[in-house]
């Protein structure tokens, strides 16, 4: 059988093991990270967390997403107004660094906020600001 290769260059197969080896990992640190099966990664677990697991994480984060452009490459339904494209746009020109900095920069800033997933924090301080000024 002729393996398929995706608008990334990736074979499926190769695809996948990424996708497995990626999904373990992120299983692995949120266990580390003192995350609770099912709950979202929030700023107490990541106060808490080394910069190891901290860079490990938005990683992990990082790798979901790109995922996901990639299989919508091949999807005529997929638009620049479907979450992932939109975090990719919004997070051009950040790097591991400054992603980690800024998120620990908001959660020192709000110590009252630990309660808000990490996810979200992302998104409204960088991804839409992001967005903002690439129009």
């Amino acid at each position: 059988m002729e393996e398929k290769t995706m608008a990334t260059g990736l074979s499926c197969i190769t695809l996948r093991k990424a996708v497995a080896a990626a999904c373990v990992a992120l299983l692995v640190v949120c266990g580390k990270a003192g995350a609770v099966e099912g709950t979202l990664v929030n700023g107490t677990h990541w106060t808490k967390s080394s910069p190891e697991v901290k860079k490990a994480y938005l990683i992990g984060l990082a790798n979901a997403i790109q995922v996901d452009v990639a299989y919508q490459a091949d999807n005529p339904q997929a638009s620049m107004s479907d979450f992932s494209p939109k975090v990719t746009k919004g997070m051009q020109g950040q790097t591991l660094d400054t992603a980690l900095a800024t998120i620990d920069k908001w959660y020192a800033a709000h110590p009252d906020q630990l309660q808000r997933p990490v996810v979200e924090t992302i998104w409204f301080e960088m991804v839409v600001p992001g967005l903002d000024n690439s129009k």
